[in-house]
């Protein structure tokens, strides 16, 4: 089984950029591959990576490998001319705050450099909810999608259970405290019983340009739960918005609904 999975832009397409994927907790690359043909489709480069590996114990050496195996997915995606830039980091759950943790860092690796960063599922500290205790019910955190779950529920690189393995608190203090320069996007289903909405909002507040989108009736996977068409959306607005300088390129003028 492979640790990572491609999309490619159609060919005869000029690639517009390229987006790396980081699953989170439990997932498999075979997780979004939905996903990535919907953005391959609109000519992005698409990569997805495998989930971080967490030391608790070494948290600082979990970071430093994730940024060297970023680093080496980007320059693999290289074409003749180097990576299609810009270069955007899409990160779910323990990829998300991975992400963030990592980009938060002075030492970043220079080849994982994005242009942006989606940050989807942020978790938040861990609350007094139930733990997941069977198959169903961490289905029903993660999302309503009938397909995503038979997706995950057939998956057999999809470990179950994860959802209750807690993250590391020097991770999670770590994504918290980023300060993170480049353009962000964060996601966050308003039904997602992992999340701290509060939390989320002065993230984006704090720093210097962020979005949150917060999505209606979606879970956990807010990336590939019932509303996915919509977020692939947002995502794709938010890379052509990128690519003319964070200048929306549609503006709403009048509208009756």
């Amino acid at each position: 089984m492979t640790d990572h999975t491609d999309h490619h832009a159609p060919e005869g397409l000029l690639t517009r950029g390229t987006v790396l994927v980081v699953p989170g907790r439990g997932e498999s690359p075979a997780t979004y591959d939905r996903l990535g043909r919907r953005l391959a489709a609109d000519a992005y480069r698409v990569r997805v990576t495998g989930a971080p590996g967490l030391d608790a114990d070494d948290p600082l050496g979990s970071l430093a490998r994730f940024g060297a195996r970023l680093a080496a997915a980007a320059e693999d995606t290289a074409g003749a001319d180097g990576v299609a830039r810009p270069l955007v980091l899409v990160g779910a759950d323990s990829g998300a705050a991975a992400l963030a943790a990592l980009l938060g860092r002075a030492d970043t690796p220079a080849a994982v450099a994005p242009d942006a960063v989606v940050l989807a599922g942020l978790p938040g500290r861990p609350a007094a909810q139930a733990p997941a205790d069977t198959w169903e019910h961490e289905l029903d955190v993660r999302t309503s999608c009938p397909t995503h779950r038979a997706v995950l529920s057939g998956d057999p690189g999809v470990r179950r259970g994860a959802l209750d393995e807690a993250l590391p608190e020097a991770l999670l203090d770590a994504a918290a405290g980023a300060r993170l320069t480049v353009p962000a996007l964060l996601l966050a289903g308003d039904s997602d019983p992992l999340a701290d909405h509060a939390a989320l909002r002065r993230t984006a507040g704090a720093l210097p340009r962020a979005r949150l989108s917060v999505v209606r009736g979606a879970h956990h996977d807010v990336l590939n739960d019932l509303q996915h068409r919509s977020v692939a959306a947002e995502i794709v607005t938010f890379l052509e918005t990128l690519r003319n300088e964070l200048r929306p390129l549609i503006t709403v003028e009048s509208s009756s609904w």
